[in-house]
């Protein structure tokens, strides 16, 4: 099965998408990666969807990535005695440690951490925003606010800190079991919720053990501003639009993402663009055009994925959702104008040999009648350097290791092959024409660009590139060997 694009689509799984059908019907629609949300749902709900993932894998012969998102730490206020109060602006409110029923004029916030870091002139917003609130005085265990934007506050609702960096760790209690769990399923990628530091990233790496890749999700004013030293330790990033909607202002969250895309696509890490991007598809079968002009934003910027939440985990038309984000990448992508952009953001690397050896390969074949750029990979780091460079023609993993191949779905272009393991460079190339005619990427008139690395099955290797023809005929005539 071969996608007529190059960004890849992850579809996030719930009660809409949990049977054969119609996660079969999302992969056959145009989904890659396949999100299980930890904040939702009991790990038998998501092992029973992963092994429908597994088993669609199977029956359709390709590989298929799983995304664990973790829930981080949630902060909440407690209780109201009347379930809910309503909240002037202007007027004064308490935020406090005591675990009575809360009022019009205070209520509990059971997290001695924020007031620890609280300073006066900080915020406090309620309930994703709708109720804002201004630090007059704070302790220990308290904080006096003036509320400057009201409304209904009620039970339990959510509380964001924008202003200042809370001594809380990314990951919860419940996240470091979910964790565990992630990893002793086989998922491929770990996103990571609450990241404020690079140490968190460190944090989830160490109890990973190399079982999963990490993923950061970049949500907090911490996480922007720390960026360049969390990108370093992490494997990938999501730009993680929503809570990053709340803490900032609104205006400021495109510029950041545009920013946040480029650098991950200039350190050859992926990168998805999530949050209510086709929101109204939740309860509707056609999205706005507001919502499909913002996919198409993040298709231009370069962007490795988009991504559906509520829209194909719990809403009505989840399948269309998937067709909607398809049609609106292959009409992008066939855009003239999206290849001027992409180019024009290419940022050139030469540090290392695969550097220089993918550079080549990208520019070999957009002078020369290639048909194809095809790598022989033991853990895809290669991979992503090529598709760091966005090249015009597509670009086929080859690996004899499946954790690597599924994590390749998440990569820009890629398309992924299970093969054999070699051990000459004669084989590797063999297995790329063979994968191209197989995929109906080339036909035996047509050349690939090879490259792999010798010695083989060690990873960090890359050296060698060729241009090959795809008639093993051909291939053995020139190279007796």
């Amino acid at each position: 099965m071969r996608r007529l694009r190059n960004v890849k689509i992850v579809a996030t799984l719930g009660p809409a998408s949990s049977d054969y059908e119609t996660i079969r019907a999302l992969f056959e629609a145009g989904a890659d990666v396949f999100r299980l949300n930890m904040s939702h749902g009991t790990h038998d709900e998501q092992r029973a969807r992963f092994d429908i993932i597994r088993r669609i894998e199977a029956d359709t012969g390709r590989p298929i990535a799983v995304l664990a998102d973790l829930q981080g730490p949630k902060l909440r206020v407690g209780v109201f005695a009347s379930g809910a109060v309503e909240l002037e602006e202007g007027a004064p409110f308490r935020f406090d440690l005591d675990p009575a029923e809360g009022d019009g004029h205070r209520v509990c916030l059971p997290h001695p951490e924020i007031f620890a870091a609280l300073e006066p002139g900080a915020q406090l917003l309620v309930n994703d925003g709708k109720i804002r609130m201004k630090v007059r005085a704070c302790g220990k265990d308290f904080a006096e606010c003036t509320v400057t934007a009201g409304g209904t506050i009620s039970n339990r609702k959510g509380v964001n800190v924008p202003d200042v960096v809370l001594p809380l760790a990314a990951l919860s209690d419940k996240d470091r079991t979910d964790l565990e769990f992630a990893c002793e399923l086989g998922v491929d990628w770990l996103a990571l919720s609450f990241v404020q530091r690079p140490e968190d990233v460190i944090e989830a790496r160490t109890l990973a053990r190399g079982r999963a890749s990490i993923l950061s999700k970049i949500e907090k004013p911490a996480a922007v501003k720390s960026f360049s030293e969390i990108l370093k330790v992490s494997d990938g990033i999501m730009v993680a639009r929503g809570d990053l909607g709340v803490e900032l202002p609104v205006h400021a969250v495109p510029p950041i993402q545009k920013q946040l895309v480029r650098a991950a696509r200039a350190a050859a890490k992926p990168v998805i663009v999530a949050t209510q991007m086709l929101e109204s598809m939740i309860e509707s079968p056609m999205p706005t055009r507001a919502e499909v002009s913002d996919v198409a934003t993040a298709i231009y910027e370069g962007a490795d994925a988009v991504m559906l939440s509520a829209e194909s985990a719990a809403g009505r038309y989840p399948i269309e959702a998937v067709r909607t984000m398809d049609a609106t990448a292959q009409s992008v992508e066939s855009d003239p104008t999206y290849r001027e952009i992409i180019e024009a953001s290419r940022t050139a690397q030469r540090q290392t040999v695969a550097d220089g050896i993918v550079a080549a390969a990208r520019e070999i074949a957009e002078t020369t009648d290639i048909s194809a750029i095809c790598c022989y990979t033991q853990s895809g780091r290669t991979v992503g350097l090529v598709a760091r460079e966005r090249p015009r023609v597509p670009i086929i993993a080859l690996s004899p290791v499946p954790s690597t191949l599924r994590r390749l779905c998440l990569t820009w272009g890629v398309h992924t092959v299970r093969c054999d393991e070699v051990e000459r460079f004669k084989m590797a190339v063999v297995n790329a024409a063979r994968a191209a005619r197989d995929f109906g990427f080339a036909d035996e008139t047509h050349q690939i660009v090879v490259t792999a690395g010798v010695p083989f099955n060690v990873q960090g290797t890359t050296n060698i590139l060729r241009v090959a023809p795809c008639d093993e005929r051909l291939i053995f005539r020139t190279d007796p060997e």
